[in-house]
């Protein structure tokens, strides 16, 4: 039974800011966007413009939900600060991003995307597995993107360098729909 929460629910997306080859990752990006706004649940993101990293921060805003953005200094140019959010956060490094994006959400959704994306959920799913937090951590896979970390987690697991706990810390979702499923058993939040 999830802990209730008792303010409005936030998720934070780690996801690419680029766009990928496949157009049906910026249609799941735009489709959360709205699913959130639809969920009454604030974006938590890297706070870029670009990539599918701005097509959902875009589509959560054109909707109506909050939004909760945050960059370190060196990257507002390259990831196009997107400065008319809900709450905008310039941080010194990446490090500092991650912990504030953590720190100000309830669960995190993995989208399609490049060596960052992998560092923040790498990072999360550590964390859980030591016990410093029990957030969901769902990975979006649109069309099998993931199945390649799928299938290197059940490596790591099968060689005896991890439990199946990092299997079951991390839920896998083939699709908008069934994440936000996921996320109403998960996120339950007080009137």
């Amino acid at each position: 039974m999830p802990t209730p929460i008792s303010h409005v629910a936030s998720l934070c997306v780690f996801c690419g800011a680029r766009m990928g080859n496949d157009p049906a990752y910026m249609e799941a990006a735009e489709a959360l966007g709205q699913a959130m706004a639809d969920e009454n649940w604030r974006l938590v993101y890297g706070a870029g413009d670009v990539g599918i990293m701005g097509a959902v921060a875009k589509s959560a805003q054109a909707a109506g939900a909050d939004t909760f953005g945050v960059i370190p200094v060196h990257l507002m140019a390259r990831e196009v600060g997107k400065r008319d959010l809900t709450s905008f956060v310039v941080t010194e490094n990446m490090h500092e991003r991650k912990k504030v994006m953590y720190m100000n959400s309830d669960a995190i959704a993995v989208l399609p995307g490049g060596a960052g994306s992998l560092d923040e959920f790498f990072e999360v799913l550590t964390w859980r597995q030591l016990g410093l937090h029990d957030k969901p951590i769902i990975l979006l896979n649109i069309n099998g993107y993931w199945d390649p970390l799928i299938a290197l987690m059940d490596n790591v697991i099968s060689q005896g360098f991890a439990d199946n706990d990092i299997r079951e810390n991390t839920l896998v979702a083939d699709s908008v729909d069934q994440l936000v499923a996921m996320l109403r058993e998960r996120l339950v939040v007080r009137s």
